[in-house]
């Protein structure tokens, strides 16, 4: 999730003509945290995603939206787990 929020933020950013400085101007967040959340590194709050997104003049939901994927994106893993196999009990003869 962090990886996703970080290339939709950075791609987002771009399209809009923005720099990083930019953003730290607009948001109040840092070079350095903008630098390292595009490269997810950061796990922003919800408070953050709102104050960054309305920087750039997005929506919150467009920073975790998973149909827009990166070169160097992958979707995210399934969830599901698989239980162990249990090993088959002997059976009496």
């Amino acid at each position: 999730m962090r990886r996703l929020v970080g290339n939709n933020f950075a791609r987002l950013r771009k399209e809009r003509g923005l720099t990083q400085e930019q953003v730290e101007e607009r948001s109040g967040f840092s070079q350095f945290y903008i630098s390292d959340l595009e490269r997810g590194r950061r796990n922003p709050t919800i408070i953050s995603l709102y104050e960054l997104a309305n920087a750039i003049g997005v929506r919150v939901a467009d920073l975790i939206d998973e149909t827009e994927f990166g070169a160097s994106d992958e979707p995210a893993p399934s969830r599901k787990r698989s239980l162990p196999k249990k090993p088959n009990a002997q059976q009496p003869s």
